[in-house]
């Protein structure tokens, strides 16, 4: 055994164990069972789907082929129109079964926000939303993604989104879907306010999505800088309460395959310590690096530090 090793195994405390015990230590380690399961969010993938590269039936056969991962979450802006398409949606489920692939979630744009100050306009996004609660049990997912968003001042929002999430909570409860809320900008972005409007909702089947990097509580005007910001990890600390699954966001990596934004063993020891065992999703969403190689770095990444803590 080399000097360094020696000095290594001492410094730790288990010289006496000798050589092989150390490596059989560090085998252990490495077949560390995760606290939570990993899935793949599509819009991880949103540039080649833009381009029509993929399409939305390709995304369980490229989860599982390309990434080996079991559990997918979907955009609805993928597949807009098929929200009540049986046939479109059994090919899909076909698609799942022959990549053994579990549908997770339906991420939800462009419904309206479940927070609008206007009672007509909050109750039909909450009727829109109907039908995406219904083709996320057709598909097997157990939960649904929404907005919260509306215009008005921080309590005016929250009374209405009290409302609106009630209501859709209520719809979906029937067919026995979560209906979930990601901090994705405006007041939702304030993790304390998030949580407030979760506890005053008060159901079992409506709560958050924490993502690891949408805390921007304002943007420079006619520009996607944040000029505002609020503590991502205090923020996921108020939201893993209410938490139905976490969203890994990762922009870049450092040469040792680090997220350099976020502090990834910091912020998922947040999510341990919660008691979370659910669920969390890769969303890569950075420029520098290929949208395929994103994901592979920070699916090494979730496991590395998964095994860490």
């Amino acid at each position: 055994m080399s000097q360094n090793r020696r000095e290594f195994i001492k410094s730790i405390g288990i010289g006496a164990l000798g050589a092989t015990t150390f490596s059989d230590l560090l085998a252990d380690s490495a077949k560390k069972k995760l606290f939570f399961d990993i899935s793949l969010a599509e819009w991880s993938l949103h540039k080649a789907l833009f381009a029509k590269k993929i399409t939305n039936m390709d995304f369980p056969e490229i989860a599982r082929k390309q990434f080996d991962i079991g559990i997918v979450e979907y955009v609805n802006q993928f597949f807009k129109d098929k929200a009540k398409d049986t046939a479109y949606l059994n090919e899909l489920l076909q698609r799942c079964k022959d990549n053994d692939i579990k549908n997770h979630l339906i991420m939800i744009d462009g419904e309206g926000g479940l927070g609008e100050l206007d009672d007509s306009k909050r109750n039909q996004a909450v009727e829109n939303h109907y039908k995406w609660v219904e083709a996320a049990r057709y598909l097997g997912c157990k939960t649904i993604r929404v907005n919260a968003f509306g215009t008005g001042t921080a309590e005016e929002v929250a009374k209405a989104a009290i409302d609106g999430l009630g209501k859709l909570g209520e719809y979906a409860g029937k067919e026995k879907i979560n209906v979930i809320v990601e901090n994705h900008g405006g007041y939702s972005s304030d993790g304390q306010w998030l949580s407030g409007v979760m506890k005053q909702v008060g159901m079992k089947n409506v709560g958050t999505l924490p993502d690891f990097g949408n805390f921007c509580l304002e943007r420079k005007k006619g520009s996607y800088d944040c000029v505002k910001e609020y503590d991502r990890y205090q923020g996921v600390k108020e939201l893993m309460p209410y938490a139905k699954g976490v969203s890994a966001k990762s922009y870049d990596f450092d040469e040792d395959g680090n997220v350099i934004e976020t502090d990834y063993l910091k912020i998922m020891k947040i999510v341990k310590d919660s008691g979370f065992k659910g669920i969390v999703g890769i969303e890569y969403e950075g420029s520098k690096t290929d949208e395929y190689e994103g994901i592979r770095k920070t699916k090494e990444m979730l496991e590395r530090v998964g095994k860490m803590i």
